[in-house]
């Protein structure tokens, strides 16, 4: 089943600042009415500097407010065919020094959050329509246990990286469950991004066959076109932007 025409109804977590905001603007721009949700009070400004339609500020990691929330957008608007997911933490202790509090953080809001929050999205309103697009933005630390130098203070933890890797093969097993009902399910997993969560970071560039950080505006790109009219046959897939990152 086709991808509705604009303006679809669109949410995107983690949206206040950084990457997520990125999304939601490229969203807008395209025709979208989007829906902001973040645990950030400037979840509310920036919703108003991309005109945005809407803010929620909450914690992803309550769930039941969480689903509560998604569900309530499908209601309000009477559909909901978009969501994004890009709300994260990332914890940069040594393993040595892992705490259970950064794994539970760590884990609850990349990859729990994204499961309850998918199916939200999928039960009742993108089942019922018989389509929906879902982004889980994940990252290359799930691929390659962490991104950036050997020293723990510059390379993404280990709670981080196993909470993405997790969120790469969710998406796989929800895409498999949903396909039937028009829904697509696909991951986006950046490498170095110029963003907040990756300030102060090492991530050694310059060994990248593109060397440079990478942009939230270039992730949002990437969303664009996986939440858009020509990736109706693009599901359970996992898209790299990373400057090749995986290939160093």
């Amino acid at each position: 089943m086709p991808v509705p025409t604009s303006p679809r109804i669109a949410i995107v977590t983690g949206s206040a600042q950084g990457i997520g905001a990125a999304i939601a603007e490229r969203l807008v721009q395209g025709g979208d009415r989007v829906v902001l949700l973040d645990l950030l009070p400037s979840v509310s400004d920036t919703a108003e500097r991309i005109g945005a339609d809407d803010a929620i500020e909450l914690d992803v990691t309550d769930i039941p407010t969480l689903q509560k929330a998604i569900r309530e957008v499908g209601d309000r608007y009477g559909s909901l065919d978009t969501l994004v997911n890009c709300a994260g933490t990332c914890g940069r202790e040594s393993f040595e020094e892992l705490s259970l509090a950064t794994w539970n953080r760590d884990v609850n809001t990349n990859l729990t959050a994204t499961a309850f929050a998918c199916q939200a999205a999928v039960f009742p309103h993108m089942k019922r329509q018989q389509s929906g697009r879902i982004v889980n933005i994940a990252s290359v630390s799930g691929k390659v246990g962490g991104i950036g130098s050997t020293d723990a203070l510059n390379r993404s933890g280990a709670a981080y990286a196993s909470a993405k890797a997790g969120a790469i093969n969710l998406t796989r097993w929800i895409a498999r469950d949903v396909g039937d009902w028009g829904i697509t399910v696909n991951t986006v997993a950046p490498g170095p991004i110029a963003s907040p969560m990756a300030a102060g970071g090492d991530y050694g560039v310059d060994r990248l066959p593109i060397a440079r950080m990478g942009t939230p505006a270039e992730v949002a790109g990437a969303v664009a076109y996986l939440v858009g009219p020509d990736s109706g046959y693009t599901t359970g897939t996992c898209m790299h932007i990373d400057g090749g990152a995986v290939l160093a």
